[in-house]
């Protein structure tokens, strides 16, 4: 018999326990620094869980050196996920993008079955118990807790990464690591909002808006994304300004975001609509020219941003006025100020350096029967699903030990 503890019960930890649980020659002890398990798990997909991506390949990963996380997501990909999950008692279903939710709508069901498989394969959660120093020992580690002082022959760090320290994001496990030998990489909050020049999100606070956006660096495009973007007080929000805030967090001062809130129309066909509605409607205030088209408020906002005065009649606005409408439809620029934050952020970009493990079996490299898993290795994924197949994956392969 043989003890394993893994440090952090979140969705990496858990998955990790279930599998070293899955040996009867394990006794598996899962500690957890907050009151109760799974609390960053909960909060995933506004509530919902997105528990993974059918679409979850290796270009969704990013890190100092993504094809790291290429083993762990081929062992064990989003079909044997969704199998895994069946198999607890969990029923999904797949929404359009590959987003894959518990039936439910509800995070807690995917947090009870896990829960419920924990308990019944031995699994000893010890919540409310963080580590805080590991001792390396002639044979395993010796765990210190403000409770005990715990023997591991075999160590797993699962403490997740700095984002979202109110639902428990911490750096315990860059600093449990780093006292065994481990070095980490810079920091950023990814899956963030955005914190732009103020003046137009701030009159469009709540207003949503399908949209292609690019984020700029000077007129070199960094990054580009498409799908839902929110306006909020101090920015813009939602999964496609989450797929660009890693880059935003990550590339430097002077970026923009470009919006395109008519994506699969060219300039011409936006133009064509413009003059239409001046032929149709020639009395119409200018203010109203992209009612029907767009959000009554966003609309209205372009009108003021393409330096148009409300409430002229559209039959006194040339071509060169409704082109200048036109483009600013297709390119609605906001200087970038920086990001929410790790508070706010969903995912951490950065962790523990990936070339101090071997990538087949998540081993460190240098301190046999130490494993590592989840965010707090420099692995993560976009925005939809694509970090908590990280998490199941590499937890997976880390609970299996080397076997």
């Amino acid at each position: 018999m043989q003890t394993v503890i893994i440090i952090g019960a979140g969705a990496s930890g858990m998955m990790a326990a279930l599998t070293a649980g899955e040996n009867p020659n394990n006794r598996v002890i899962l500690l957890e620094r907050q009151q109760r398990a799974g609390r960053k798990l909960l909060a995933t997909g506004n509530g919902r869980c997105n528990l993974t991506n059918t679409g979850a390949a290796l270009g969704h990963y990013h890190g100092e050196d993504r094809d790291f996380a290429a083993p762990a997501l081929e062992a064990f990909p989003p079909q044997a996920a969704l199998d895994f999950f069946h198999g607890l008692g969990l029923v999904t279903v797949t929404e359009p993008g590959g987003r894959v939710y518990p039936l439910s709508d509800s995070a807690n069901s995917v947090l009870d079955v896990l829960r419920f498989h924990l308990e019944a394969r031995g699994v000893e959660l010890r919540a409310a118990e963080p580590a805080r120093a590991l001792l390396r020992e002639k044979q395993g580690f010796t765990v210190v807790t403000d409770a005990a002082r715990l023997h591991a022959d075999r160590l797993i760090i699962a403490c997740g990464g700095a984002a979202g320290e109110k639902l428990g994001g911490v750096q315990d496990g860059y600093e449990l690591l780093k006292s065994l030998g481990h070095k980490r990489t810079a920091l950023y909050p990814a899956l963030v909002q955005l914190v732009t020049a103020p003046e137009y999100p701030r009159s469009l606070k709540g207003v949503r808006a399908d949209c292609a956006l690019r984020l700029l660096a000077g007129e070199s495009l960094l990054c580009e994304s498409a799908g839902e973007l929110q306006f909020t007080e101090t920015g813009v929000s939602g999964p496609a300004v989450f797929d660009l805030s890693r880059a935003a967090a990550t590339g430097g001062r002077g970026l923009a975001l470009a919006a395109d809130f008519l994506r699969d129309y060219d300039e011409a066909a936006v133009l064509a609509l413009l003059r239409q509605r001046r032929e149709s409607l020639p009395e119409l205030p200018a203010g109203d020219a992209l009612t029907g088209i767009l959000h009554n408020r966003l609309g209205k906002m372009l009108v003021k941003y393409a330096q148009l005065n409300a409430n002229t009649p559209l039959r006194e606005l040339g071509d060169g006025a409704l082109s200048r409408l036109a483009d600013c439809c297709k390119d609605f620029r906001l200087p970038v100020q920086g990001t929410e934050g790790f508070d706010k952020a969903q995912v951490t970009a950065g962790g523990v350096k990936t070339s101090g493990f071997n990538p087949e079996t998540l081993e460190s490299w240098f301190v046999p029967g130490l494993f590592a898993c989840g965010e707090v290795l420099d692995i993560d994924g976009d925005c939809g699903g694509f970090n908590l197949q990280w998490a199941w994956a590499s937890g997976r392969l880390a609970g299996r030990l080397g076997t």
